[in-house]
């Protein structure tokens, strides 16, 4: 049987940020990114997810890691983020 990974990055957003587009939209249409706030992420099954309206999930397949990870380095509102590879 075949499993496939995902890239999620669980990203942590600034509490005074003006909006929640921290991802533009031409990425998340290239790369098909899925944004999850935690109730999203953990309605879905993914467990571990932090209770905080100032946390969300960005799932993407691996070979568009490095793209998000880079906006994500360069987006004002993102105060930081984990990065871990699951199996789906």
């Amino acid at each position: 049987m075949l499993t496939s990974m995902l890239i999620v990055f669980v990203v942590f957003l600034d509490a005074n940020r003006s909006d929640d587009a921290f991802l533009s939209d031409e990425l998340l249409e290239e790369t098909q990114a899925q944004v999850m706030t935690a109730a999203q992420a953990k309605a879905i099954g993914f467990e571990g997810v932090p209770d905080d309206p100032n946390v969300c999930l960005v799932a993407v397949a691996p070979r568009d890691k490095g793209f998000v990870q880079a906006a994500l380095e360069r987006a004002a509102s993102v105060t930081g983020f984990k990065v871990h590879e699951v199996n789906a």
